[in-house]
């Protein structure tokens, strides 16, 4: 997979996670804004979500799943499992072309279109 889209990095390290994004929106290769907020609070400011790709369809896609963590309280992993299966075997969500990082006290994920929930080993993700 080739990505040519933002860039958002995670890092945990013990109990401190941080997630940044360089706040770009581009047209083609055109810089149309550079301070553009891709992380947001959810679920009461216990999780942190960042994204990359699409804003419309990243805004789409956070929606989504902050219903599925709703409907998993407590259990990020297993929303974020959900979220993947629905974006990847929707008709119309599996066109939505974006990348998801979320990170909650416990868990840091990576979430993708191609059905992919990775957990990475070391705390970094970008």
């Amino acid at each position: 997979m080739k990505w040519h889209s933002t860039t958002i990095l995670c890092v945990r390290r013990k109990d401190k996670v941080a997630i940044g994004g360089d706040g770009q929106v581009t047209l083609g290769t055109t810089i149309m804004k550079h301070d553009t907020r891709k992380i947001r609070w959810v679920l009461d400011n216990k999780v942190l979500v960042g994204f990359a790709g699409s804003t419309a369809d990243a805004f789409a896609l956070l929606e989504r799943f902050e219903a599925k963590a709703k409907n998993y309280p407590g259990n990020i992993p297993r929303a974020a499992t959900e979220l993947a299966r629905d974006w990847r075997t929707d008709r119309v969500l599996r066109r939505l072309e974006a990348l998801m990082i979320v990170a909650s006290d416990e868990h840091t994920l990576l979430i993708t279109g191609q059905g992919d929930v990775i957990q990475p080993t070391d705390g970094i993700v970008g």
